[in-house]
């Protein structure tokens, strides 16, 4: 079972075995970035312990009798120096983190949205859309966080760690006891903070996709909120999932204060500063060495202070790249046989002893032996329910079988390079989704190379041209969201202008003309039977005039096929057909 039912060209192929081997498999990618931000931060933690050590010579020099003003003003353009070079450094660093993590959020976006776009409409049915755009955003935008200022100051203050290790025992051996002390007890302490605040991170990212999700659940249906009244409970359906948002953050929040390091720092400070006093009296240490010991004790509240704020980042990033690549790994039943029958499509359709389930469920069609020769026209016809749209499904794989066959051209569909046989099969549905775009690309969007007088020729012949000329905008009229600026009626045709243009050897046709008024109906009803002619169509409809034409009327009744004739056929030897037939009249 593959990830993707189309595995789309990506330029980088990622380790996605666990998330910190995709993730680093995508650093890789920088690594020379990755060097200039390391090697940042070294110098600017090795030139940040040289104040310490110069202020301490500084102080040696102005106790002296006299003061020591040459050396004094040797120390002072060290510093100068010494902490101008790392500003450079520093810049270094935060240059090499932001365009690492930048450049990480701009691939892995890349790669998520192809890999959206590969999933099949399994997979879309049951994914919330809400969740998804969290997940492709916010998450995202976590994960380019976590490398600046997350790691960009986890880096940087773990070798803040390390300095007072190194230098102080030059002093005196002894003075590596409190640093030590305390980098232990950062670590441990640091441990069970992590410990504490992945699930939480976890739940924040998790709270904010399930919020997310229903307001856009809620947002595309908000014609029937209205239309019900149901404002004020949506509303507060929101705030429950607000509050709970809310509330994974308070418990971060409530991790956070107890942050031990925080107490850490301020003992070993006093620790520090007992002791050096200690060998100060005892004449091993001079007092600049104290105040030089004391100043790289200092050092560590740096790391104290920004780990609360940065591993904080970098857990929340991690949590986002478990539910993105959780997305990314999901299982497709269908898969996009690159190496499959690619050639061109004659129309033939065959359907061979075919079952079909969603899932664990009922067979919502059991046992369907169907032939459709190639040109033909086919009326599937039924009550609600009865498979009529699943059967249709089935020819561009849409879903796979349970059992069975459904072949075209002789091939089993399944054999087919999808892309080839989707290329070649165009559906128009009764619930038409248009894009946010001009009428133009609406039309040409399964041939994105077509000229304006394609365009409009195929327009004409949806009877779509008359109406879209009478916009101010003509063909670049913007179109909103899912086409909602258009009637039912206009919307089919555009979907139908949409089919013409890609000239498809297969065209099906379920329920599009439910909405055409009837003051165009005829029109309409000519237009499709001009484009039925020279290639095989599906149509599922309750329109008699349709039905009359169709060579083919295959009658469904609780997903078995009832009864398989023409028109006229069926009148005289199939009681359900009359049934049907009788009801469809007295719409």
């Amino acid at each position: 079972m593959a990830t993707a039912e189309f595995v789309l060209p990506q330029v980088q192929t990622y380790d996605r075995r666990t998330p910190v081997r995709w993730i680093l498999s995508h650093v890789s990618r920088h690594w020379w970035l990755v060097i200039m931000t390391i090697a940042g931060a070294i110098g600017n933690a090795i030139l940040a312990a040289a104040i310490p050590i110069l202020v301490g010579q500084a102080f040696n020099a102005v106790l002296t009798d006299p003061p020591d003003l040459t050396h004094l003003g040797r120390i002072a353009l060290l510093i100068i120096g010494s902490q101008a070079l790392r500003g450079i450094l520093q810049l270094g660093r935060n240059f090499g983190a932001e365009l690492t993590g930048q450049r990480i959020e701009r691939n892995i976006r890349d790669e998520l949205y192809l890999s959206l776009l590969g999933k099949s409409m399994t997979f879309h049915s049951i994914q919330p859309v809400g969740d998804t755009m969290a997940r492709a955003t916010n998450d995202v935008r976590e994960i380019n966080l976590m490398f600046n200022p997350g790691l960009n100051l986890v880096i940087g203050s773990a070798i803040f760690l390390i300095l007072p290790l190194i230098v102080a025992p030059s002093y005196h051996p002894s003075l590596i006891i409190v640093p030590a002390i305390f980098v232990i007890g950062y670590i441990l302490s640091l441990w069970q903070y992590l410990f504490e605040l992945n699930p939480i991170s976890d739940a924040i990212r998790n709270a904010f996709g399930v919020m997310n999700a229903r307001l856009a659940e809620v947002l595309d249906g908000i014609e029937v909120v209205k239309g019900s009244a149901q404002e004020q409970e949506e509303a507060k359906h929101f705030t429950s999932d607000a509050h709970a948002f809310r509330d994974a953050f308070v418990n971060q929040g409530n991790v956070q204060a107890r942050y031990l390091p925080l107490l850490l720092i301020g003992l070993a400070t006093a620790g520090a500063f007992v002791h050096a006093l200690i060998l100060n009296r005892g004449g091993a240490l001079d007092l600049g060495q104290v105040v030089a010991y004391i100043s790289l004790i200092q050092l560590f509240r740096f790391p104290t202070f920004v780990s609360i704020f940065a591993y904080s980042q970098v857990s929340l990033g991690m949590a986002g790249a478990r539910r993105i690549l959780n997305l990314i790994r999901q299982k497709t039943e269908l898969s996009h046989n690159p190496g499959g029958y690619a050639g061109e499509m004659q129309g033939e359709i065959e359907f061979h002893s075919v079952t079909f389930a969603y899932g664990e469920g009922e067979n919502n069609l059991e046992d369907v032996s169907l032939h459709v020769a190639p040109g033909q026209t086919v009326a599937i016809v039924g009550q609600t329910g009865t498979g009529k749209t699943t059967l249709a499904t089935l020819i561009n794989r849409i879903h796979d079988v349970s059992r069975g066959q459904v072949l075209v051209d002789g091939i089993d569909v399944r054999e087919w390079n999808l892309a080839a046989l989707r290329r070649q099969i165009s559906i128009i549905e009764q619930d038409v989704f248009l894009f946010s775009r001009t009428l133009a690309e609406n039309i040409a969007f399964g041939c994105p190379g077509a000229t304006q007088a394609e365009i409009e020729a195929a327009a004409r012949a949806a009877q779509a041209h008359d109406f879209i000329t009478s916009f101010v905008d003509g063909y670049q009229t913007m179109v909103g969201e899912r086409g909602m600026t258009l009637s039912g009626g206009q919307r089919q045709r555009i979907a139908l202008a949409r089919a013409f243009l890609t000239d498809p050897k297969i065209l099906i046709l379920d329920d599009s003309t439910s909405s055409i008024d009837s003051a165009t109906e005829d029109q309409i009803q000519r237009a499709i039977f001009r484009a039925a002619q020279g290639r095989t169509t599906v149509i599922i409809t309750h329109r008699i005039s349709q039905i009359r034409w169709a060579d083919i009327i295959v009658v469904l009744r609780g997903g078995r096929v009832a009864a398989i004739g023409s028109h006229d056929h069926l009148l005289a030897t199939s009681e359900p057909y009359r049934r049907i037939f009788a009801r469809y009249r007295e719409d």
